[in-house]
């Protein structure tokens, strides 16, 4: 594979991650939890293409589904509270934030890389650097991570309250196409 071919495919599985992460950071984030995140997808997007590698196109199908529905509606999840804060912030005047337990970092970090579980297997089949080829794609996906939540939080900034419910419904939205 040349390298313009890895890095087109890097990009395309850190796209779920951008997106995703353009609503959380509508919702409003702070540089800590930009960093958590970014690093928490870059480590999932280089330890899943090595398991998908180590453990096969089945039980990555299997494990893939699985996770991708947990994943799913975990996105409804935050989308529904993103929305329900802003309604309650409405109410009480509180500055409103996203908060990350270690689970719900966990949760998120495979739900947007699951595909890379399934690129993983294919890639053992070819003549590639495996850890070179997963560092790529972990690299590219923390930085299209970063940019998402930062690109979110400064339109968060820009379009005011309005952007956390906006935020909230691309979550559920993203999560409800997910689970169907």
């Amino acid at each position: 594979m040349s390298l313009i071919t890895l890095i087109v495919l890097a990009v395309a599985l850190g796209t779920d991650a951008f997106s995703l992460c353009v609503g959380i950071g509508l919702a409003g984030v702070n540089r800590r939890q930009i960093i958590l995140v970014s690093l928490t997808v870059l480590i999932f997007h280089i330890a899943m293409p090595l398991t998908g590698w180590l453990a096969g196109e089945f039980a990555g199908n299997l494990l893939g589904r699985a996770a991708a529905i947990a994943g799913a509606l975990l996105l409804v999840y935050l989308g529904i509270k993103m929305v329900w804060e802003t309604w309650r912030h409405r109410l009480e005047q509180a500055p409103v934030r996203v908060n990350f337990s270690v689970g719900g970092l966990l949760l998120l970090g495979a739900s947007v890389s699951m595909d890379a579980l399934s690129v993983g297997f294919t890639l053992g089949t070819r003549q590639v650097n495996l850890l070179l080829v997963a560092g790529l794609i972990g690299v590219v996906a923390g930085i299209m991570t970063f940019t998402g939540l930062v690109f979110g939080r400064f339109l968060g900034g820009w379009v005011g309250e309005r952007a956390q419910l906006l935020g909230g419904l691309v979550l559920v939205g993203i999560g409800a196409k997910m689970i169907f």
